[in-house]
């Protein structure tokens, strides 16, 4: 499944109320490494699909998303389970630092 474009009007559905794993990538469309990311949250979202929902936020429209969770640097992702933020990644990584990153244990964000 591909990513979900997300925004403050369907942030609190896919989000807050998701249940299990959502990694959100706040990124633009004008970043080399965000560029360079997206081809591996592809892959990452299809290996894991029905356990991890990527999300993707994109902090030219969404500025209030990202100034909400304080993105100063992007890329940047933020993981979230059961609604809430428990780890965040700042900067390109891997494909291999995305997975352990995902499975990273819960510590507040």
């Amino acid at each position: 499944m591909a990513e979900k474009k997300i925004t403050a009007a369907n942030f609190e559905q896919e989000v807050l109320r998701a249940s299990g794993t959502v990694l959100l990538d706040f990124w633009a469309p004008w970043c080399g490494p965000c560029r360079m990311l997206g081809p591996e949250l592809s892959a990452l979202a299809e290996t894991h699909e029905g356990s991890l929902t990527v999300g993707k936020v994109n902090v030219d429209e969404e500025g209030e998303l990202a100034a909400h969770f304080g993105i100063a640097s992007i890329p940047t992702l933020i993981l979230f389970r059961n609604g809430a933020p428990v780890a965040q990644q700042i900067g390109f990584v891997p494909r291999a630092q995305l997975e352990d990153f995902i499975r990273t244990p819960d510590r507040q964000a």
